[in-house]
């Protein structure tokens, strides 16, 4: 009877370890994460304000799916009544807490252009879209030869040059981010992992090569 119960401990230790070995290494599958909004070269905040007292915010979940992922946006304390086109792009000038970059991109790199978002009379809105989204979001051009290039980070930006115009936004040099390519200027991004220099919708970093961290897919 000893022996029967000293195997039975030992079988069910070894189940125990193995479960949490396999929640040690299982691969996330959800994030929420704030996006912050521009402050430089351009401080777009009152504009992008409900009022001079309200702090405007926008928030993503994401959630991996077996044949795409969802995620969901929602603004709250937002300009009303007032079009935003929403992108996932390469490069922010932001961190994960919403520090600066301290190796600022140069630019936002390749963008991918994922939805409008209208705000409603009381400055809020939510916005779901369903498309693959969770580490393997990419771009690529063939005839180019452009390399697949992540676009891990998420941003919107004002879709009417004139919604900014009053924080300093020169209408006549519009940005190509709407259909139209007649966008105002950023107005709130995400930010990248401080470690590996990784968008947020990057959910499984491979750090194997610290100066050359990629995202598993």
């Amino acid at each position: 009877m000893k022996a029967l119960t000293r195997r039975l401990l030992s079988l069910a230790l070894v189940m125990t370890i193995g479960l949490l070995a396999k929640g040690a290494n299982a691969q996330a599958t959800r994030a929420t994460f704030s996006l912050f909004p521009q402050n430089a070269p351009l401080n777009v905040l009152s504009c992008l304000q409900k009022s001079p007292n309200t702090t405007p915010t926008a928030t993503v979940t994401v959630v991996k799916g077996k044949l795409n992922d969802t995620l969901t946006i929602k603004l709250r304390n937002v300009k009303p009544n007032t079009g935003f086109d929403l992108f996932t792009v390469e490069n922010t000038p932001f961190l994960a807490d919403g520090t600066p970059n301290p190796s600022p991109p140069a630019n936002f790199g390749l963008a991918w252009y994922q939805s409008d978002i209208q705000t409603n009379a009381g400055g809020a809105a939510t916005v779901t879209i369903h498309t693959i989204l969770v580490n393997q979001i990419f771009g690529f051009d063939a005839g180019t030869g452009l390399a697949p290039v992540n676009t891990f980070n998420v941003g919107f930006w004002f879709n009417d040059p004139n919604d900014a115009a009053a924080c300093g936004f020169d209408v006549t040099k519009p940005t190509p981010f709407n259909g139209e390519h007649a966008a105002g200027p950023m107005a709130m991004i995400s930010g990248q992992d401080a470690t590996t220099g990784l968008g947020q919708l990057c959910l499984d970093p491979n750090t194997s090569d610290p100066n050359a961290p990629t995202c598993n897919p």
